[in-house]
């Protein structure tokens, strides 16, 4: 699967066609090194290791400093593994957004935005009590009952309970590539994808 490490920009709107307004999101594609290729016969399995974004070499262990070395580059703040890359790659070759094409579908990937410690209205979307019915006039966000008395005398795991929100892996599936701007390296994307400005997202095709 071929794709690219990039950072997202932020959210605007295209006019189509039909005079229609898209919501989008702008995003900086690569270019990305490949930094190492994995084999089967010395790794166990076939993919391509890409870098994105250089990182001061003082910040970087000398490991990390050999390691993008053989690759002929700089060290690299975002590294990801693409397994069955459609092309050919080679150790040092450089991979831009001209990989992807206007009109396809691609899947984003990046880390949700943290939203802290919320209650269960916003983390999961209860109703609350509801209509403030029955007496209730100062528990309307509250998550009402957990768990039976004499049996089991526990709460079940798994309970949607109030918790800590966000920061988590989410993948958004077939968001349509609306424009390729490959002189700036920006893939404008339909649709909104996780995580905040200038976070990194993995764009896979």
């Amino acid at each position: 699967m071929s794709g690219l490490i990039g950072k997202k920009i932020g959210m605007t709107s295209l006019f189509d066609e039909n005079g229609k307004n898209i919501p989008c999101t702008v995003i900086e594609a690569g270019p990305c090194v490949v930094t190492q290729v994995r084999t089967n016969e010395v790794d166990g399995y076939e993919a391509l290791q890409l870098g994105f974004d250089d990182k001061n070499e003082k910040h970087s262990t000398k490991a990390a400093l050999g390691h993008f070395k053989k690759a002929g580059t700089v060290a690299k703040k975002k590294v990801v593994e693409f397994k069955d890359f459609a092309t050919e790659q080679k150790l040092g070759d450089l991979i831009d957004v001209s990989i992807f094409e206007e009109g396809e579908f691609v899947d984003v990937q990046g880390v949700s935005k943290g939203k802290g410690f919320q209650g269960v209205v916003k983390r999961h979307g209860f109703g609350g009590v509801g209509q403030a019915t029955h007496g209730q006039h100062n528990r309307l966000r509250a998550p009402g009952s957990v768990g039976a008395s004499s049996y089991p005398s526990r709460v079940f795991k798994g309970m949607r309970m109030a918790g800590r929100t966000g920061g988590e892996n989410v993948k958004v599936q077939n968001l349509r590539v609306l424009k390729v701007v490959a002189d700036k390296n920006l893939l404008v994307i339909k649709g909104c994808v996780p995580g905040h400005n200038n976070s990194y997202v993995i764009i896979q095709k």
